[in-house]
């Protein structure tokens, strides 16, 4: 059970941000903004590489193109590099794009923990360790972007059950890492099977934090009913549950460019929109921007892919009547909601 305050403590359906009347729902594209590194390689602070930086202005001009301001949730490597920092600045000054914070604990100060696959997963590490570097790289952005960010998102999606209330205390008004529909038990993480795909409310003692799950449908013969038997035969590998997908039972639709075809992700779309989802939210990694970084573009082909997966992708979008949004709309829309106090 987690405690009253936590991210995990799922609120009662009453209580999610949903659509008002006459209200359309909005897109979202979030990036993880970060270092290159092996992801199949052991963690390490060091070793890391930023070859992948110079693509972010591509990344940027593309989605300035097609009228969408994304965010930048930036780690410790990023907000370090002066060239990171001039190209999503210059963005952010033109009001083209926002800045937020992701945390990667093995390579933010203070350095005080092992490196290891359970302490990647920052909710684990004690409490006031948390606090410490998520201070230092809210502090960082400041100091290098000229604004305090307030959106957040764990690395990993490693929450932990005090993290609502550090974010408050620390001016975080939105969190956004909770990942609907995953399990990470297995390398010591959170499990998100449960979550709610609508945003929510936190409340804390400093002021309540909004909750925007990263988006993930199930789609198939059983949808949505279909997720208990989704994550039981799940446990038997990813063979297990392609076969699932293969018989047209159930699957897992994550909104991301990372390893989802761009036609389920519009049937994904088309799911949310039956289920009213007020925000839809899109996700990716910034070394995908570079071929030869993730497991997901390994070559020109697969970035030329990746980019015609987003112009499929927001064509749908356009056709079904849905607009982009920022951190600043969902947070304007969501107060309505708000926890009085």
């Amino acid at each position: 059970m987690q405690p009253a305050g936590s991210f995990q403590a799922y609120p009662a359906a009453a209580d999610l941000v949903g659509l008002g009347d006459g209200e359309r729902p909005r897109f979202w594209v979030t990036c993880d903004t970060e270092e290159d590194f092996d992801w199949s390689a052991p963690f390490a602070r060091t070793g890391y590489r930023l070859d992948s930086v110079p693509a972010l202005a591509d990344c940027q001009r593309y989605f300035e193109q097609a009228g969408v301001k994304p965010i930048y949730l930036v780690d410790w490597p990023i907000v370090a590099d002066d060239r990171a920092v001039a190209i999503l600045g210059d963005a952010l000054a033109q009001g083209h794009c926002e800045i937020g914070a992701q945390l990667h604990p093995w390579v933010t100060p203070p350095h005080d923990e092992p490196v290891n696959e359970r302490n990647s997963y920052t909710g684990n590490l004690p409490p006031a360790l948390q606090r410490a570097k998520m201070a230092a790289l809210r502090d960082a952005i400041r100091d290098r972007f000229g604004i305090a960010p307030t959106v957040y998102r764990a690395g990993r999606y490693g929450l932990g059950s005090e993290t609502a209330t550090m974010l408050a205390e620390l001016g975080f008004r939105c969190d956004t890492s909770v990942r609907a529909g995953f399990d990470y038990r297995g390398g010591h993480g959170p499990d998100y099977r449960a979550a709610p795909l609508k945003p929510w409310w936190v409340p804390t003692a400093h002021g309540a934090v909004l909750e925007v799950p990263v988006t993930t449908m199930f789609g198939g013969f059983l949808g949505a009913r279909g997720q208990g038997l989704y994550h039981r035969i799940a446990r038997n590998g990813r063979h297990a549950r392609a076969a699932l997908a293969r018989l047209g039972l159930v699957e897992r639709i994550a909104l991301t460019p990372e390893g989802i075809p761009a036609d389920r992700a519009c049937r994904a779309i088309d799911i949310a929109l039956e289920q009213r989802l007020p925000v839809l939210n899109f996700s990716f990694h910034s070394p995908s921007l570079q071929p030869g970084n993730t497991p997901y573009v390994r070559s020109d082909a697969d970035l030329d892919l990746f980019y015609r997966w987003w112009g499929a992708v927001l064509d749908h979008l356009a056709l079904r009547g849905i607009e982009a949004t920022d951190a600043v709309g969902i947070l304007a829309m969501a107060e309505r909601k708000a926890p009085a106090g």
